[in-house]
């Protein structure tokens, strides 16, 4: 029988676990004739009794797994650990908060047979979420879009199905700077979505919150995009010949330094941008430190 990993990472969801397993072994008990599953839960620093909770689940069922980080390394590092830590024949990466519905995974499996090898959740609806974060998410993937060659699928997280080729040419990429939801289709391999209304936390507070959102729009867009660095050298050309009027006309040299200036810093940040993360390829420090493993 084939075999399903699915990743889940943890980070303070003490309040959320117990019902995204049962939910789990929900499904795991709707494939048992189809496919033999596992959770793969990946801690990622909790400060709260997440890894108390997943140590219990683990030493209870077999099918739990666990890996324990030292500490927090981010969402994207956590998933990265599970795909990692797997050679089953299917992977699902879900989190832990069940605002992607668990039972979806059904679905995506029955969609994989038809012929996909990834299979992705397309979130139609976003329940109780601020106008602010629905207008940036659905503005930021159009953007990425169009800044860079790969048709990233709009309305989408790391919520996906993907098969084990998908998960082998994933794991030759090693970049510190990880953006998985642009990765997955980087690879290729024909993909498929699902559509569902995304529902509100069953437990405790976002941990996304506007920094790591900007954190995580930045790595898409200098991860898969050069066109920051090439909007520089049209910005060049837009000052020269600003440069050029300001000479006739010198009452606008001092808006002009300023205007110089303003641009200059701007430059600075995106060459910057992309020198720290070359810098961070260069150290080669492992993307995480593994504190402990259960069932692996």
């Amino acid at each position: 029988m084939k075999t399903l990993d699915i990743i889940v990472p943890v980070y303070n969801e003490e309040d959320c676990i117990e019902e995204t397993f049962n939910r789990l072994c929900n499904v795991r008990n709707s494939l048992k004739d189809k496919l033999d599953t596992y959770f793969l839960f990946v801690n990622d620093g909790s400060r709260d009794s997440s890894i108390d909770i997943l140590k219990k689940l683990s030493n209870e069922n077999y099918f739990v797994k666990v890996i324990d980080f030292s500490r927090n390394f981010g969402h994207q590092i956590a998933v990265t650990a599970g795909l990692e830590n797997t050679n089953a024949d299917y992977v699902a990466i879900i989190d832990a908060d069940l605002q992607d519905p668990p039972e979806l995974i059904v679905d995506m499996y029955n969609k994989s047979l038809e012929g996909y090898d990834i299979v992705y959740g397309k979130r139609l609806k976003r329940e109780n979420e601020t106008v602010f974060k629905k207008v940036t998410a659905f503005g930021f993937y159009r953007v990425l879009n169009s800044l860079c060659n790969l048709d990233i699928p709009t309305d989408t997280g790391d919520f996906r199905f993907i098969t084990k080729d998908v998960v082998q040419a994933l794991k030759q990429m090693p970049e510190h700077n990880r953006f998985i939801r642009g990765m997955v289709p980087w690879v290729g391999f024909k993909s498929a979505p699902i559509e569902f209304n995304r529902d509100e936390r069953f437990a405790g507070e976002t941990h996304y919150p506007l920094k790591a959102m900007l954190k995580l729009a930045a790595n898409g867009i200098f991860s898969f995009s050069l066109v920051p660095l090439k909007a520089l050298n049209w910005i060049g050309i837009f000052l020269f010949i600003l440069s050029l009027v300001a000479l006739i006309k010198m009452n606008l040299l001092s808006a002009t330094i300023l205007f110089v200036a303003s641009v200059q810093l701007f430059a600075m940040a995106t060459l910057g941008a992309y020198i720290g993360r070359i810098y961070e390829e260069v150290l080669k420090r492992p993307l995480y430190i593994v504190k402990d493993k259960y069932n692996l």
